[in-house]
């Protein structure tokens, strides 16, 4: 299965895409069984985002956007990721378009924390989980499966994170109403 397929059909890595992860850094921690911990700067960054909020933006990305690269959810979080030199670019984007924290604007988009360069992530194990097990704290939502798979880069996160973000607030340009009004029901006047 493509890493550009349904994200819910994806439960393990294949071997090219074990070995695209494995050629993020020269010494890999982990087992095939347990989690490995890797660089990110080089092969990959990562964007995490708070999971409700991160599958709205994974979400957007799919329904109406390029679709994702791997991602992954540890510890409630949703780590996408991204084409390498997105985790220094992205924040500076938010701020730009007043996205971020510092920004004027919040709207809903929570902290994304960005890992790059000097950055090292926790991400599931390759290897699939036994059905029968608890869930794993890391599990792939869309598994890498090639040597080179697709990573969106900071512009299309930024679009992606301004799209949850619009879609979870409904913005109306009316007031709210007043619930102690008398209301009236003038259209069966004669």
């Amino acid at each position: 299965m493509s890493s550009r397929g349904k994200a819910s059909d994806v439960s393990g890595v294949t071997a090219d895409g074990a070995a695209w992860l494995a050629s993020a850094g020269p010494y890999p921690r982990g087992t095939p069984d347990a989690p490995p911990v890797l660089p990110c700067g080089v092969v990959f960054d990562v964007v995490s985002a708070p999971a409700v909020f991160g599958r709205r933006m994974l979400d957007r990305m799919w329904e109406e956007g390029p679709g994702s690269g791997p991602v992954a959810e540890f510890r409630r979080r949703i780590l996408l990721f991204a084409a390498p030199g997105t985790a220094q670019r992205l924040p500076v984007l938010m701020e730009w378009e007043e996205w971020g924290a510092r920004g004027a604007r919040t709207d809903g988009v929570p902290p994304l924390l960005c890992h790059g360069a000097g950055d090292a992530v926790t991400l599931p194990a390759p290897v699939s989980a036994d059905p029968a097990e608890p869930p794993p704290a890391a599990r792939w939502l869309v598994a890498p499966d090639t040597r080179r798979p697709w990573l969106p880069g900071p512009e299309v996160l930024l679009w992606a994170a301004v799209r949850a973000a619009r879609a979870a607030v409904r913005i109306s340009i009316f007031p709210p109403a007043d619930r102690d009004a008398n209301v009236y029901d003038v259209s069966r006047r004669r």
